[in-house]
């Protein structure tokens, strides 16, 4: 296995028959690669579907006893992989033959590029919202809870996080941020910027990374004709109330670690509390949908 060139990994949970058709793209590609599918204790049948296809020795399927999160086990992975190159792959995406080959391309042609995310579409084929995107600073969640970008939706100041209602540019370009569903990062860099923080255990792990690998000097790139499809909310469309509580533990914990001593305390203050107040008004919105 040390020959192959991109390693593959794919955090499931109760995806369902989603996985085998996201491992199936994978192994289809016009390059060599490894698949390492880390399954966070599952409780359907998706992995013994998966391991009753035989679908040979590029994939290797890794059993958690419990649950460790996105992050964790994405590092369980990275800790298996072999590849030049590795790419983070959600369990609800569809690639295509060439998609890893021609990001292996832009990656050479990119050297300062650590992180390269690709045009994510929905199944019917529009741009999904968060594969190019601007990092949620404390100002900028202020600006989306108060409703000022779309008060101002011209205005620098209070520009919106999400990317996708802009033209899509006609190369590479750089960005803040990148979707987590699709990640390519080439070994050296990930080796210089180390794995993701295990601290976040779903959502915001994919800014955190963002962040640190634009900390450390490489680029995060987004590269507008390579496409793959994702389903989005695949793992997770049944345990709403649970996903959104870890969504904003993970916001309190980026602007913590990332914004803490850049803005007033008070102002600070009043963010976090923006933040459960959000999610107060999310659990309650899902526990009355879910009961009608």
């Amino acid at each position: 296995m040390k020959n192959r060139l991109v390693s593959v990994i794919i955090v499931n949970f109760n995806a369902g028959e989603l996985l085998e058709r996201c491992v199936r793209s994978v192994l289809d590609s016009s390059v060599p690669v490894e698949v390492i599918v880390v399954d966070n204790a599952s409780s359907d049948e998706s992995i013994a579907n998966l391991r009753s296809k035989r679908l040979g020795e590029q994939l290797r399927i890794i059993d958690e006893p419990v649950n460790l999160g996105f992050a964790k086990a994405c590092n369980v992975g990275f800790k298996e992989a072999n590849g030049e190159f590795l790419l983070l792959l959600n369990p609800d995406c569809i690639i295509y033959p060439d998609t890893i080959e021609r990001m292996i391309e832009y990656s050479r042609l990119l050297p300062e590029a650590g992180l390269l995310g690709c045009l994510i579409c929905n199944p019917d084929g529009s741009e999904q919202a968060g594969c190019r995107r601007r990092v949620p600073t404390p100002w900028r969640a202020a600006v989306r809870f108060l409703g000022l970008h779309r008060l101002f939706p011209h205005h620098a100041a209070f520009r919106g996080l999400n990317m996708h209602d802009l033209p899509l540019p006609q190369h590479p370009i750089e960005v803040e941020a990148i979707s987590g569903a699709f990640m390519f990062v080439p070994r050296e860099a990930l080796e210089d910027v180390g794995p993701l923080d295990e601290g976040y255990f779903l959502h915001c792990e994919d800014l955190d990374w963002c962040m640190r690998f634009r900390q450390k000097g490489w680029k995060v790139m987004f590269v507008p004709d390579v496409r793959i499809v994702h389903e989005k909310g695949g793992c997770s469309s049944k345990r709403r109330i649970r996903v959104e509580w870890h969504k904003h533990c993970g916001m309190v914990r980026f602007y913590r670690k990332f914004f803490r001593y850049q803005y007033p305390l008070p102002f600070m203050w009043l963010v976090i509390l923006a933040v459960w107040v959000r999610f107060g008004l999310m659990a309650c919105y899902l526990t009355v949908r879910e009961r009608i």
